[in-house]
């Protein structure tokens, strides 16, 4: 938003962002599948890229922080560690603060599968065509990230 663009009603709010979910959606599943596509050659599925992901960013964490840093059940995280662990992508540590919840590592293996679709992914969404600027970029996650405060309570359990 500009100084001399005043925010919109909560209305015309709304419509604007139902257009927004109706591209985040098929957006999200065409992702998921290319991602699947892509991954054979690290044999990741999107859950356990998501594992890897998030322990790339935030280092060792447990399966109940990571389900909810993205708001997934407890029970599917734990399936894609468990995927993950079979693999010998991840392993588990003791925990100090919680011995009944260890954390959850990626081991080099993970570390190197995480690293290759990572730059396969960054390559791709380099073909990105347009103008778009950070700005645009930034005022994208704004609004998404806004949505998503909306939804913060909503129980994934």
């Amino acid at each position: 938003m500009t100084d001399t663009e005043p925010p919109l009603a909560p209305d015309d709010l709304s419509a604007r962002l139902m257009e927004v979910f109706a591209l985040v959606g098929p957006l999200y599943r065409r992702v998921q599948r290319k991602v699947e596509q892509n991954a054979p050659a690290e044999g990741l599925s999107v859950g356990v890229r998501a594992v890897l992901d998030l322990l790339r960013e935030h280092g060792p964490m447990t399966v109940p922080q990571m389900g909810r840093a993205q708001a997934l059940s407890r029970q599917f995280v734990q399936r894609m560690v468990n995927d993950a662990a079979a693999r010998r992508l991840v392993e588990t540590v003791p925990n100090p603060a919680h011995q009944r919840s260890p954390l959850i590592r990626p081991t080099e293996a993970g570390e190197a599968a995480i690293t290759a679709v990572i730059a396969r992914e960054r390559a791709l969404l380099r073909q990105v065509g347009g103008d778009l600027t950070d700005a645009e970029i930034t005022a994208c996650v704004r609004v998404l990230g806004r949505m998503l405060e909306l939804f913060d309570d909503v129980d994934v359990n």
